[in-house]
């Protein structure tokens, strides 16, 4: 599990940075490199990086009960 973590945290990390760029610049980063914000695939990297996030609410509900490190190493998926 803690390589889907990690994969899962990297994703919404991306997505975190794109957001930033639509913020400041207007610029969708990832619907540039997948051909359009409507284009399927785009659509697709779009919804794997919302999965990510549902993915990863798991130790951070976790990290309320547990200490933080404990909630990561024994997430439940």
């Amino acid at each position: 599990m803690r390589a889907m973590n990690l994969i899962t945290l990297i994703l919404i990390i991306i997505g975190g940075l794109n957001w930033l760029s639509m913020g400041l610049a207007g610029y969708d980063i990832l619907g540039a490199i997948f051909g359009g914000s409507g284009d399927a695939v785009a659509r697709i990297a779009y919804v794997i990086i919302g999965l990510s996030a549902i993915w990863q609410l798991m130790p951070f509900v976790q990290s309320f009960t547990e200490t933080e490190v404990s909630a990561e190493r024994h997430a439940h998926h």
